[in-house]
This record gives C-alpha cells, sequence and structure tokens, in this order.
C-alpha cells in the first residue's frame, strides 16, 4: 500500500558562515576558535583587507579540524580601510588581484587537508559588484582563472551572481542575519543610522524568518522578499561568537538544518 501524499512544505535548510582571519600580525579582530565552532562555512580574509600568510594558515588548519568549509574573502586591496572604502580598480587589475588572493589561501587551505570552495566579496567590493557589470565580470574572471568552477556567494539578483552564472559558475544567494535591507533588498550602507540589526533576540528573530519566510522586513517598513542558502553573521561584531551560537541554537529550535552549501 502506498502512503499518503503529504503536502508539508521542504525542511528549510540554511548554511552558517561568517567573515574569520580578520587579523594581520599582532592585531586580531575575529574569535576565529570561537566562530569555527559554530558556523558552517568560514569565510577567510586573504590578505587584501585583513589577514596574513600566519592566520591564514591557522584558521584553515582549524576549520579542517572541525570540518568546516573554506571560502575566501576577496576584496580591494585596502589594509587600512578594512576593505570598505570605494575604490575604482581597473578591471584586469582586479581581476588578477582575485586570483592571487584565492591562490594564496587555497595553498594554505590545501596544506591542512581541505581546500577552497567557494569565493565571497568582501565589505565595498561585495557591494560594488551588486550593480556594477564591470567589476562583477571582474571578479568572475579571476575566479575563473582560479580554476574548480569555484561557487560564488552574494546577494541574490546581483550583477555579480549574473555574469557567475552567465560563466557557468554556480551561485549561491546569501542573506544578512545582523544587517538592516533598503526596500530594493539591499543592504543599508554602514555610514547610515540603523545599518546594523541591534540586539541578540532581533538577529535570531530575523534569522529564523529568513530560513522559514524568505522575507525581511526593510529599515524603511517595507517587506521585502530574502531568498538564501547561506546566512552571514559579521565577525567583527562585538560578541559575534556568542551571536552566532545564538543564530544557530534559534534556527535548530525552529526546525531549520543548519548545514554547509558544499
Amino acid at each position: 500500500m502506498t502512503p499518503a501524499a503529504t503536502n508539508a512544505p521542504p525542511e528549510p535548510v540554511l548554511d552558517l558562515n561568517a567573515d574569520l582571519g580578520e587579523g594581520f600580525g599582532r592585531w586580531q579582530l575575529t574569535d576565529d576558535d570561537a566562530l569555527l565552532s559554530v558556523v558552517t562555512s568560514a569565510n577567510v580574509a586573504c590578505g587584501f583587507h585583513a589577514g596574513d600568510p600566519s592566520t591564514m594558515r591557522r584558521v584553515c588548519e582549524r576549520a579542517a579540524e572541525q570540518g568546516v568549509r573554506i571560502g575566501a574573502q576577496v576584496s580591494y586591496r585596502d589594509l587600512a580601510g578594512f576593505g570598505r572604502r570605494a575604490m575604482d580598480v581597473p578591471p584586469e587589475e582586479l581581476a588578477d588581484e582575485i586570483t592571487y588572493q584565492i591562490g594564496a589561501l587555497r595553498v594554505f587551505a590545501r596544506a591542512a587537508g581541505s581546500d577552497v570552495t567557494y569565493v565571497k566579496p568582501h565589505g565595498a567590493l561585495y557591494n560594488r559588484v551588486v550593480g556594477d557589470a564591470e567589476q562583477a565580470a571582474a571578479v568572475v574572471s579571476g575566479v575563473l582563472r582560479a580554476g574548480g568552477g569555484l561557487p560564488v556567494l552574494g546577494l541574490p539578483g546581483s550583477r555579480l551572481h549574473e555574469a557567475a552564472a552567465s560563466a557557468g559558475l554556480p551561485v549561491v544567494a546569501e542573506a544578512f542575519a545582523d544587517r538592516a535591507y533598503t526596500a530594493l533588498g539591499t543592504l543599508v550602507p554602514r555610514r547610515q543610522p540603523g545599518a546594523v540589526i541591534p540586539g541578540p533576540d532581533a538577529v535570531v528573530a530575523r534569522s529564523v524568518r529568513i530560513a522559514r519566510d524568505a522575507r525581511v522586513t526593510a529599515l524603511t517598513g517595507e517587506e521585502v522578499a530574502v531568498r538564501a542558502r547561506s546566512l552571514c553573521v559579521h565577525g567583527d561584531t562585538p560578541g559575534a561568537a556568542q551571536l552566532a551560537r545564538r543564530v544557530r541554537e534559534g534556527l535548530l529550535a525552529a526546525g531549520v538544518r543548519v548545514e554547509a552549501f558544499t
């Protein structure tokens, strides 16, 4: 006898990612070990906005030990501004710098017994390639030259995703647990009041709503559709590890499966 069909919706599943390795020399911003015990994917700084060889090696080793996926978090060359300053980089030069960053991280990832499994732009570059087709194409060119058909993690509907899909690269839609959205589904610039969601309860509630309803409320009150396979908690937020743990616990309690996308 065939079991009766059900109309139950599919179980929601989300990857939980955070920016790691964001230090330089004796300066350390992110609590890498604590975050690696919570997240399923690690966006590792590749030396252009943060990170140095020893930090990259250490984070890759810890990620491999924890079974956390390693992603190259590529950036404009902007250590002083933490990669958050707007820059105009010629497309050919930007493509070279993307390839360079992925290659540097890949050496450490493979030495640790793992590999780079995806690419995510950081900061000003992330925001730029949402709407700038030329810069988006340069990022994709750099990813293609690095090889391996790496998935590109970014904002759904962005020019970056359009360029990556056209080039045959997998695209992964990302949402943000701790950042405010505009009515257009983009991130509110950090310089504006309210750009960062205050309080862990609000962040957890938003994360669960993204997973179950694929929606957020914009800073200006509009309801915005946000589909995502990966959810980001910023590693440089004060108390980021504790916040990420609360987000994960909240997702699991709501029946959301937390699982890497690669």
